[in-house]
């Protein structure tokens, strides 16, 4: 019995430094441009607090600005909430279970609460894992990370690679060669996300803000800014905030 755990151990240990000596070697540079390992290493939550500016619906040509709070916790926790003073909407991931609910702040007794699928659930989980892992391991949750080669970003020299987590769901992400900075996200459907700006938070450098561009149903660009004032790192939020809410709450 010792002798076939020693054996398991030996495999493992030698499939983690097979894994290393594959990794794309952009990936140690990105790390690094945001901090150390071990501070990397050591996130086990990120609460960012802000505000969401997107195109008002029924007001072409306008913007509304919601409250925003935005919470990834592991293990597969996040908590999305978004608050104006005429609704109040706030959506859920708790391993295996997600969910959304909305509510008029003005009166809690008018609310929809609907569970979502599971192409939605693995989503969440997967951006989850993006936000909290920085850019190592995908691998170890069945992903894999696939080298694309050198690309131009508006004349910035860049490397991009693609984080596959299955179920088509595609993370391309394109890093400065020379800083190892992320410069642009794009989704398997065409959206776009950029970073802007940086802040520091427990010896981890965090973007002050992100716009992402998306197609609406006319084909015409949608833009959407969040911009963060308030970081906080590995002060998580209680397990039962996550879950799905019962009905009467």
């Amino acid at each position: 019995m010792k002798t076939s755990l020693f054996r398991l151990l030996c495999l493992c240990a030698a499939a983690a430094v097979s894994r290393a000596a594959e990794e794309p070697e952009i990936i140690a540079k990105a790390r690094a441009f945001l901090g150390s390992d071990e501070a990397l290493n050591a996130v086990n939550s990120v609460r960012y607090e802000g505000w969401l500016i997107a195109p008002d619906p029924a007001n072409p040509g306008k913007e509304t600005k919601s409250a925003m709070e935005i919470v990834f916790q592991r293990p597969d926790r996040q908590r999305i909430s978004v608050r104006s003073e005429k609704m109040v909407e706030v959506t859920g991931l708790d391993g295996y279970e997600a969910w959304q609910r909305v509510h008029d702040p003005a009166d809690p007794t008018k609310w929809r609460q609907t569970l979502l699928g599971p192409d939605q659930i693995k989503r969440l989980r997967a951006n989850t894992w993006e936000n909290l892992s920085y850019f190592r391991g995908v691998e170890l949750r069945g992903g894999r990370i696939e080298d694309q080669g050198a690309a131009d970003v508006e004349g910035v020299a860049c490397r991009k690679l693609a984080f596959f987590h299955g179920a088509g769901i595609i993370f391309f992400r394109y890093f400065e060669v020379a800083t190892g900075r992320l410069v642009l996200t794009e989704t398997e459907g065409g959206g776009k996300i950029r970073e802007q700006g940086s802040t520091v938070v427990n010896g981890i450098r965090f973007p002050s803000g992100i716009v992402t561009i998306t197609k609406n149903a006319k084909g015409e660009d949608t833009r959407v800014t969040i911009t963060f004032d308030k970081i906080t790192v590995n002060q998580p939020l209680p397990a039962g905030d996550f879950a799905v809410p019962a009905i009467g709450r």
